[in-house]
Formats: C-alpha cells, structure tokens, sequence
C-alpha cells in the first residue's frame, strides 16, 4: 500500500459583499451566534437597575419611581446607540484584520505596523493591554452561562414561587448538559440556533409592544435629557448606576469578535432591521409595565408574560440563554487557539467538530475550566442579580481596550488626522470609563472574580510567551551557524542512510540542538535532511500558494519555512507535497521526523523571575506533544531529550 499525505485543511472564506438569499442566510445565522449574549440581556438588565432587596453593591440600583424609570431607560436606550450601533457596528467592524475580529487580531495588526516602524516602546504597553483584555473575556465566558441560564430559569419563580429551590439545582444541570454536549461541536445545532433567536427577538419584541401599547407615553425616554436630569438628579448615584445599565450592552464585543464567521454586512444588517428594534421594544414594554405596576421591578420580563405563556416563555428563555452561552464558550475556543498560534499558550488538544468548516473547535481544557467556573459561580451566587454584581468588570475594561488599540488603528493604518482620532479617544473613552468606573463598587460583592480570572490568565499568557522567548534565546546559543555544520558534515562525510529526515526546529538560521544531539550519538545521516520551521504571521491566515519557502543548502540539506496564519492549524505532512515543484522530494514511508523534547531545570541563566520559570515548567508539561498538534504521524517520530537550564 502506498502512503499518502493527509490534505491540508484550509479555512473557508467568505463573500466581501453577499446580497440576496446568501445574505438572508448569513444575517439569520448571525442571529443564532453573534447576537445570543446581548438578546438576552433584558432577562435581568432592567431588574439589575430597580433592585429592591437587600444586598449587592450600594448605588447599582434605584427605586422604580417614574422619574427614575424615564432616566434609566433612556440610559439604556443610548448606550444600546452609542456604543453598540455607533462605536461597534459603525466603527470598530471597520478594523478588521483580513477579514478576522476580535482583540487579538486586533492586536496582531496593530504589532505587524509597530514592528516595521520599531517602535518597541509602544509595541510593549500595546501588547500587554489587547493581551489583558483578552484575558478579561475569559471572565466573560465564564460568567456569561451563568447568569444567562439563571436569569431564564428564575422564571420559575413567577410562575410558581413554590418551586424557586429548583432554580439552582435545574441551572446546574442545564449548564452541565451544554458543556458536555460541546464535544459533538455545534455544526448540527447551529442550523436551529438562527431560528430560534428569530422566534426570541421577535416574542420579546411582541409583549413588549403591547406594553407599550398600554402606557405609549413611555417612548417619551429616547429623549436623552431624561438621561441628563438623572444624572442631576443622582449625582454620583446616577453615574454608579450605569454599573448596572452596562448589562445591557453586554456581548457588544461578540459583534466584533465573530465578524470573520459571517462578515461585517450580515451583522450589521440583522442589527439594525431586527435586533436592535426588538431590544428597545422590549426594553422600553418593561419600562411602560414599571411605570403602572412598580412591584413589578423584582422581575419585569417575566411580568410582561401573560400566565398562560410563562412556562412555553421560561423554555423558549432557556434556549436562548444556552445560544446566548454557546456564543461565549465558541469563542473562548477561538480565542484560545489564536493564543496558541501567536505564542502566548502552550499546545492544547484542538479537536475539529466539522469536515467542513475549519473554524468549528473543541478544546477539552478550556471546556472543563469554564465549565467547572459557571458551575461553581451559579451554586456560590444563587441568583441573576447576585451573580449581576460580579458582572460588567470584565465587559467595560475589553471595551476600554479596544477603544485604545482602534484608535491606534486609525491613526496609523487609515491616518486619522491627530484632532480626528483624539475626537473618537475622548468620546468613547468617556463613555467606556463611566462604565468602568461605575463597575468599581462591584468588586467587593463579586467583581473580584472576573478580574482574578483575567490576571491568571494574564499571567499564564505572559509567562509562555517569556519563557518561549527565553527557551529560544538558549536553543539559539547551543547551535551552530549552517554554514559551519555543512563544512563539518562535507569534511567528515558522516555514513548516509536511505530516507529523509526531518528535524523541527524555531530557529530559522542556524543548525538545530536535535539535529546535532541526533549526529553525535548515532553518528550517520539520512541521504535527505529538512530543516523544518513552522511560523505563525500576524495574519488570520496565509494562502496556500504563500505558504512554503525552500532553500537548499547543499550536502543533501533543506531548509523548508512553512507559514501559517493565527487562525490556521498546523499540518507538517500536508507541506511537503507543496515542497516536490521546488526540489524536495520524498516518501512518507520513509521519512522520519526527528523532535526535541526538553526537560527544563530552572536556575539563574534567564532573567525570569524563579516562580514564572516553574510556571512555565508546568505548563511545559502538560503542553499536548507536537506531534500531535502538527499532525505527525506518531510511527515516524523520533524524540532526542536534553536538559536545559534557563
């Protein structure tokens, strides 16, 4: 039987301008991802702001008078408008990165025009920022099913308040049902989850409506002097109290982050023709019911619901909250595997759930960590507008962020005049830092959480970055210069054996550590020798035509750079059918792949600090092999150790 290469797999792309069906399909789609965390909002966005029982943060909440409820729902009229439809959908969906989104690629494309300007300073201060607030939506993803899927569920205590010690134990359990079934992936799932959200959005637009209908004098709140004379009215109160009214734009950044799944068009389309209008409808239905029953504000979307629909309501509230979760926990996947391709995380099992889409993911470690996260927040917090106070740190400091990295885009990618992007800066900085501020007087009472959540991640990716940097330096230092180890090998004439070897190696320069471990204890090299190095670009992804460089180097040895983009996986067989047109031919019969396996002892030969060298330690440990994760076959991989000290 003859051995074949695997194909390589290649990320499916997307039209820059659908229309017609394909954009109805892509906008419904969008629905069912993009859009799960923000619709779900009103489950307990306006019951945060007119909380009545004791506990949570002082100043989150006010009492439902009609003043107040004119002034807070105008709040969340204009933050809904400035920040989701002006800032994200107008804006930062500009900023795309080859058509990718997120705060990484974000990231990625501000360092690949600070590294050709060498402007190391602000690389530096860029960097740790987009890395911060990556590791800020790691929080999110956490919190996100939690609240969701406990807002929904607390509908049982409207319908019957005699099962409400059901609300936790039945939570838990949806919670463990959604991570569980994560490794099936979402391919078959998802082709309900835009039809779902339309039946959502369109329902909760319905009893919002007719609310209104009931009280039209309510629509009076778009008029954002209401908002002002709150503020007057409040003073600090009023500005603490948009802790609580940045629920409601919660997921603004799924907007951004998902854009490389279905395009900015059919985003921004399902936006403004149909969430958006559903938002403020249901929004505003809760607003008319608290203006003519103020007892409504311990759970006002559940009061909207006649008797007779609470139940089919509480169900269709569910799946939302579990789309709404899915969306989070995709993406906590996504931004895991762009960290690996980028250096800040070290190899973990990536399981692809569909033959045909390269973007669906299943990454066993960071399911069982925000599954063992949400569990433990909804036994510890027990409700919505408990688990509300742990909330919002985590969404306005990303919001914060990004305001800064986009800006740096603008200036220096598009050359936004200095007085055009201090304009933008200072806007949205305002509007993001009162959100940031107003979530201060949380921390105490749970926003501990998601900041010490964020800070282990932090720190987690900066020490892998460090260390492999460090690790790197040292692999550097015990090589050779090529040209030295060819005159050597010319010279010698080491034995030769049939085949082709090829040793892995991050120096693109000189001649690798396992390279020259392999010569000296077995003496003999193969007939053909590929020095092979795997880069990841600052790109989303790298054409397959771009991918492969081939330099001979004489004596038999090729120097093979195969470059792939963050949000590419990695495949070393499937390389080298792509390397035959340019001289390097062989068998995968009778090819052998030669790795280095490095057991590290950490001393003083790196300037790390002692505990982030056993951090990396560990984490080098417990990395998944590279065979596996480049997708070599394991019966033809040779493993060399070594000791290194750094």
């Amino acid at each position: 039987m003859t051995a074949t290469f695997p194909a390589a797999r290649e990320r499916p792309t997307l039209e820059p301008n659908p229309s017609g069906k394909r954009l109805g399909l892509l906008s419904l789609t969008a629905l069912g991802v993009v859009f799960g965390d923000i619709g779900t909002s009103p489950l307990y966005a306006m019951k945060q702001c007119f909380r009545v029982e004791a506990g949570g943060p002082a100043g989150a909440s006010v009492p439902p008078t009609p003043d107040n409820v004119f002034g807070v729902l105008s709040l969340i009229v204009w933050a809904l408008t400035m920040v989701v439809t002006v800032k994200y959908i107008f804006f930062i969906m500009r900023a795309d990165n080859d058509g990718e989104g997120g705060i990484l690629a974000l990231l990625a494309l501000i360092q690949q025009r600070l590294h050709r300007d060498n402007d190391s300073v602000r690389l530096m201060v860029l960097g740790a920022l987009g890395l911060f607030g990556a590791a800020l939506l790691y929080g999110d993803g956490v919190i996100t099913p939690a609240v969701s899927v406990l807002g929904a569920v607390e509908g049982i205590d409207v319908a019957t308040p005699a099962l409400r010690h059901l609300v936790v134990p039945i939570s838990v359990v949806v919670l463990f049902i959604l991570f569980l079934f994560q490794r099936g992936g979402t391919t078959k799932i998802g082709r309900v989850f835009g039809p779902v959200m339309l039946l959502w959005f369109g329902t909760i637009a319905l009893f919002g409506a007719l609310e209104i209908a009931k009280e039209p004098s309510i629509l009076k709140a778009v008029n954002p002097w209401y908002a002002v004379q709150f503020f007057v009215n409040h003073g600090w109160h009023g500005i603490f109290i948009l802790g609580s009214v940045v629920l409601a734009v919660t997921g603004a950044e799924a907007l951004y982050a998902d854009m490389g799944h279905f395009g900015r068009l059919p985003i921004r389309l399902a936006w403004a023709v149909y969430v958006f209008p559903s938002l403020l409808l249901n929004y505003f239905g809760q607003g008319a019911l608290l203006q003519r029953d103020p007892t409504a504000s311990f759970n006002p979307f559940y009061r909207l619901i006649p008797g007779d629909l609470i139940w089919p309501m509480l169900v269709l509230a569910t799946a939302a909250a579990v789309i709404a979760s899915q969306a989070l926990i995709s993406g906590a996947f996504s931004l895991t595997h762009q960290a690996m391709q980028l250096g800040y995380s070290p190899r973990l099992t990536v399981t692809h759930t569909s033959k045909l889409e390269a973007g669906q993911i299943f990454i066993p470690q960071v399911n069982r960590a925000l599954m063992v996260g949400s569990i433990a927040l909804v036994i510890f917090f027990k409700s919505s507008s408990a688990l509300a106070s742990a909330y919002g740190i985590a969404v306005t400091g990303t919001m914060v962020i990004t305001t800064i990295l986009f800006t740096q885009i603008a200036r220096r990618h598009w050359g936004w005049s200095r007085f055009k992007a201090s304009v933008f800066l200072a806007v949205f900085l305002t509007i993001d830092g009162a959100f940031l501020i107003a979530n201060v007087i949380k921390i105490e009472s749970g926003g501990w959480f998601p900041l010490a959540a964020a800070l282990g991640v932090y720190l987690m990716m900066t020490t892998w970055n460090h260390g492999r940097r460090a690790l790197h330096t040292l692999l550097r230092e015990g090589s050779l210069p090529i040209s030295l180890f060819l005159d050597d090998v010319k010279r010698r004439q080491p034995p030769r054996v049939p085949g082709t070897a090829v040793f892995m190696t991050s120096d693109e320069s000189g001649a690798p550590v396992v390279l020259l471990h392999h010569l000296k204890h077995n003496k003999v090299l193969h007939d053909q020798v590929i020095l092979l190095s795997v880069v990841t670009d600052d790109v989303p992804e790298v054409p397959a035509q771009d991918r492969v460089n081939v330099e001979p180097l004489g004596e038999g040895f090729y120097r093979v750079i195969a470059r792939y983009g963050f949000m590419q996986q990695p495949n070393v067989p499937s390389i080298f059918p792509q390397c035959a047109p340019l001289g390097v031919k062989l068998r995968p019969a009778d090819t052998s792949y030669f790795l280095g396996r490095e057991q590290l002892i950490p001393t003083g030969r790196s300037k790390m600090s002692r505990w982030r060298k056993k951090l990396f330690v560990i984490m080098s440990r417990n990395a998944q092999s590279a065979t596996q994760f480049f997708g070599l076959p394991p019966n033809r991989v040779v493993e060399l150790g070594a000791q290194i000290e750094f």
